[in-house]
């Protein structure tokens, strides 16, 4: 299996401690956390995009180039790039521009977003969503795969002059994920075209989650694609990732701050069923625990989805340095083992995009360590902190 970091860059106060730290803090903080989980050895780092709600991902291209210039290898993906509410000609320009500013690292991952104030907000009608996300990404493939590009269709005025988007991407179209939470459309979307699934995997029940990924695999085997080309990321919960010695701990430090983050969100519909810390961790996908807690918990879901990509989200309410602190413990004491577990062509040996990708030399001749990532408090001998946080 390969792991991604997440960041859709909510930018809440910490519900028991009502600290907050600046929006300018708060995005160098998504920097400085992708250049730490590249020095870790964690293979992609993802942002998010959001136009409403509690969240500075309004512009996550902005975000991505900035991790471009000062990293080498991770692999840089969207999570997600909010295609029904987007142009495809500007995202395939911006995005490109990131392909080529990064060395070919791009991947991007598509969906129709998960916050239905975003469709007025851009004047468009919600009952639009899924056309709008068909529809746009058809476009979107044609602009990075062809030249002189003639088009029309509902959403958008027609391209009748030919029309090439410019930069080019770095080498070839970057792969197409499809983020996939409520809906077998976007499941369906993902198989028609031969592309990878991403499953939210956030505050569904895991069973409501594997009718999607069924459904999207007996779709790709219908349209018949290329198996080598089916890969499937798993996120990990609203809860995010919390790791101490034992999962009593984890639940004693992070349980309050998650039971007032899950209280406060109120959105008929779109809530997680865990409310309770104690739920959560027996049952949600939330990775808190002792390491060994968060491995059975990642594998069990891996033996009902059989995904190649793990996405873990940092507790972004907490102290920066603890968040920092639990990226390390997770890539020394969690990841070997599922690594080892649940092994993946992705990225490696079988996978068509895997040599697409090279080490940037922007990243080479600019990356440093930042100052607070350069110190992370831990005890590898014993894989215990001496540091007991406060929330």
């Amino acid at each position: 299996m390969k792991f991604q970091v997440l960041d859709i860059i909510p930018h809440l106060k910490n519900p028991v401690t009502g600290e907050i730290v600046s929006t300018a803090d708060r995005l160098n903080q998504v920097v400085r956390t992708a250049q730490r989980a590249e020095a870790l050895g964690y293979e992609s780092f993802s942002v998010g995009e959001r136009h409403a709600g509690e969240f500075i991902s309004s512009s996550p291209t902005t975000v991505l180039a900035a991790i471009a210039a000062v990293t080498s290898t991770i692999r840089l993906q969207s999570g997600v790039t909010v295609l029904s509410v987007l142009d495809p000609v500007r995202v395939a320009e911006d995005y490109a521009t990131i392909d080529q500013l990064s060395g070919g690292r791009l991947e991007l991952v598509i969906g129709k977003g998960n916050e239905v104030l975003q469709y007025p907000l851009f004047g468009l009608d919600l009952n639009d969503q899924w056309e709008l996300l068909a529809e746009k990404y058809g476009l979107l493939r044609r602009l990075w795969t062809e030249e002189n590009v003639t088009w029309s269709g509902r959403f958008r005025p027609a391209l009748t002059e030919p029309t090439t988007t410019t930069p080019r991407p770095f080498a070839g179209a970057p792969r197409v994920w499809h983020g996939s939470a409520t809906s077998l459309a976007s499941a369906a979307l993902a198989a028609k075209w031969g592309d990878p699934l991403f499953t939210a995997n956030a505050i569904q029940p895991r069973e409501n989650y594997a009718v999607l990924i069924e459904h999207y695999r007996a779709e790709y085997e219908r349209h018949g694609h290329d198996p080598k080309r089916q890969y499937l990321g798993s996120g990990a919960g609203a809860g995010g990732v919390f790791i101490a010695d034992t999962t009593q701990e984890a639940k004693r430090q992070f349980g309050p701050v998650y039971e007032a983050l899950t209280a406060g969100r109120d959105v008929p519909g779109n809530n997680s069923p865990y409310r309770d810390i104690d739920h959560a961790v027996a049952e949600g996908p939330a990775l808190v625990g002792s390491p060994e807690q968060v491995i059975d918990k990642i594998l069990s879901y891996h033996e009902l989805y059989g995904h190649d990509l793990q996405s873990i989200s940092l507790p972004t309410t907490q102290p920066f340095e603890q968040q920092l602190h639990i990226l390390e413990r997770f890539a020394l004491e969690v990841v070997p083992a599922i690594r080892a577990a649940a092994p993946t062509t992705l990225w490696g040996a079988g996978d068509p995009y895997a040599g697409r990708a090279q080490a940037s030399l922007a990243g080479k001749a600019g990356a440093t360590e930042p100052d607070t990532a350069a110190h992370i408090p831990s005890d590898h001998a014993n894989h215990r902190s001496p540091h007991v946080y406060a929330h």
